[in-house]
């Protein structure tokens, strides 16, 4: 088992490799469909997005509400292939990894290589279990959107499974 600070260092992207167990702690970001659509389109007028994609881990979920004295609810992971027409865009952009559920096209995997960056397996299922990792969290970006909004997380010992490495090596 990893235990790895976030943002990830280049180095350390580098130093993982496909089926590797991590912990992560820091901050996750948190954008699924509707949020992707939104950024694309802040990208497409050219405005300036409402938080930084660079060196960011963004993570494929939508956080449920707290409950008293939880900073967040459950908060399992979605499945990724539906943020794959985003997703090179963004590492190219300087996104430093991914995090959700399932396999990816070969295009993200080419970007992940091109970029040394790194895709994070969650568990699906297991959200209860993500949602106590998180200690803080708070909506950043696209409030209306509700738990599709972009949410910044401060996670601890956050368990992934590194699913695709910056080699093009993958646990699929």
């Amino acid at each position: 088992m990893k235990n790895l600070k976030l943002p990830l260092s280049k180095d350390d992207v580098k130093n993982l490799r496909a089926g590797d167990s991590v912990l992560l702690s820091g901050v996750i970001l948190t954008a699924r469909d509707c949020a992707h659509k939104r950024i694309f389109e802040h990208l497409e007028k050219g405005l300036t997005l409402p938080f930084e994609i660079k060196d960011a881990v963004i993570y494929y979920a939508g956080p449920c509400p707290a409950k008293p004295g939880k900073a967040s609810g459950s908060c399992g992971p979605t499945t990724s292939a539906r943020m794959e027409g985003f997703a090179p865009t963004l590492l190219d952009l300087g996104l430093g990894a991914i995090i959700g559920k399932g396999e990816m096209t070969n295009e993200v995997r080419e970007a992940l290589k091109r970029n040394t960056s790194v895709y994070f397996a969650a568990v699906g299922g297991a959200g209860a279990l993500y949602g106590n990792a998180i200690k803080k969290s708070e909506c950043i970006a696209f409030e209306d959107l509700l738990s599709e909004a972009v949410y910044r997380l401060e996670v601890e010992n956050f368990p992934v499974v590194v699913a695709y490495d910056a080699y093009g090596n993958t646990i699929y």
